[in-house]
C-alpha cells in the first residue's frame, strides 16, 4: 500500500496595481518569485503603455496626436486591436473612444485620487465618436484618431494584461497559475486538483473567500463587471465608470454584476462589460454569444445563462484554490 503525498498548497502574492488589487497563485511554491516578476513587468508595460492618467505613457502622446497620424509601439497595437475587436463583437456596447466620455464624469485621474463627493456638476454629456472613425493599419503600425477623440484602453487592456501574464508565467515556471486583476481573472497550466476555488462578490471574482457563492475554474478566464464599486458623485448624483457610448452617460443601472466565463479574458470582460452597457437586452446578447454568464440585477435576483452552474456553497478558509 502507498501513500499519496499530498500537493502543496498554492503559494500566493497580493498587492496594489493598476488602480485595483494583483492577485497571483502559482501551483509550486517555489515558483512563485518567477511567475511575480512576469506579472510585476507585464503590470509596468500596460500602465506605461495604456494608462490615462500618465502623462508619459503611450496612450496620453497618441491622444494628445488625435487628428494627426501616428505610429505606436506593438504592445499599444496590440491592446488597440483587442478594444477594435471588442468594438466590433458588441457592435459599439463596448468602444474605446470613450475617453473624453470619462473626463467629462470627472474620472480624469486615478480612482484612489478621485474626490467622492464633489458639489459641482459634471460636463454635459456626449455620445462617443465611435470606433469605426478610428484609422488604423496593423502591419505598419499606423494610427490615426479623429481629431477631439480621446482613446480609454483600461478595461480590455486590463484583461489582455491578465491573459499574457498567466500564460508567460505558467510558460516560465512549468506550473499553474492563477492572475486576478480586479475583475479580471485568467488561468494557465495545470490546474490544482479540483480547480481553482473562485468566489463571486459584488465587486469581483477572486480566489477563494469566506463568503458568497463560488466556483471551480480549471482553464479560460472569468471577468466581472459591475456598478456598485467604482462609483463616485457629483451635484448628489452617483456615477459609475462604465460608460455607455451611445449617450456618453454611465450605463443605466440595470445589473449590479455580471460575471461571465470564456476562453480569455478579453472576451470574457469584453462580454461582461457589454452587458452592463445593453441592461435589458443583456440577457438576449448573452445567449446569442454562447458564454456561460451569472447576471445579479439591482434586488440580487441572479440569472444563469449558458450553462452557469447554481451557485454553490460559500467557499472557505483553506479551501484549495
Amino acid at each position: 500500500m502507498t501513500t499519496r503525498t499530498p500537493a502543496p498548497s498554492p503559494a500566493e502574492a497580493v498587492f496594489p496595481a493598476l488602480g485595483t488589487t494583483a492577485v497571483l497563485l502559482v501551483t509550486d511554491p517555489n515558483a512563485l518569485p518567477a511567475a511575480e516578476a512576469v506579472l510585476r513587468a507585464e503590470l509596468a508595460a500596460v500602465d506605461l503603455t495604456c494608462s490615462r492618467f500618465r502623462p508619459d505613457s503611450e496612450l496620453t502622446r497618441v491622444n494628445l496626436n488625435a487628428g494627426n497620424p501616428t505610429t505606436v509601439s506593438e504592445r499599444f497595437a496590440e491592446a488597440l486591436q483587442a478594444a477594435l475587436r471588442a468594438a466590433r463583437l458588441t457592435d459599439g456596447a463596448v468602444d474605446p473612444t470613450v475617453g473624453r466620455a470619462m473626463t467629462a464624469l470627472g474620472y480624469d485621474r486615478t480612482f484612489a485620487s478621485l474626490r467622492p463627493e464633489d458639489a459641482r456638476p459634471p460636463a454635459p454629456a456626449f455620445p462617443a465618436p465611435g470606433w469605426r472613425q478610428i484609422l488604423f493599419d496593423p502591419r505598419s503600425r499606423r494610427l490615426r484618431l479623429p481629431s477631439f477623440t480621446h482613446l480609454d484602453l483600461g478595461a480590455t487592456a486590463k484583461a489582455l494584461t491578465a491573459d499574457r501574464a498567466a500564460h508567460r508565467a505558467a510558460s516560465a515556471t512549468g506550473c499553474g497559475v492563477l492572475v486576478s486583476l480586479g475583475g479580471d481573472l485568467a488561468v494557465a497550466g495545470t490546474a490544482p486538483d479540483g480547480g481553482w476555488r473562485i468566489a463571486l462578490a459584488d465587486d469581483h471574482a477572486r480566489p477563494a473567500a469566506d463568503h458568497g457563492p463560488a466556483v471551480e475554474v480549471t482553464g479560460g478566464a472569468l471577468a466581472t463587471s459591475g456598478i456598485r464599486v467604482r462609483t463616485w458623485r457629483r451635484a448628489g448624483r452617483t456615477l459609475h465608470h462604465i460608460v455607455d457610448p451611445a449617450t456618453g452617460e454611465p450605463a443605466a443601472a440595470v445589473w449590479r454584476t455580471v460575471t461571465v466565463a470564456a476562453a480569455t479574458c478579453v472576451d470574457a470582460n469584453t462580454a461582461s462589460t457589454a452587458a452592463i452597457v445593453l441592461g435589458e437586452r443583456a440577457a438576449d446578447w448573452l445567449r446569442g454569444a454562447e458564454l456561460p454568464a451569472r447576471l445579479v440585477d439591482l434586488d440580487g435576483h441572479v440569472v444563469h445563462l449558458g450553462g452557469w452552474p447554481p451557485d454553490s456553497a460559500p467557499a472557505t478558509p483553506g479551501d484549495p484554490r
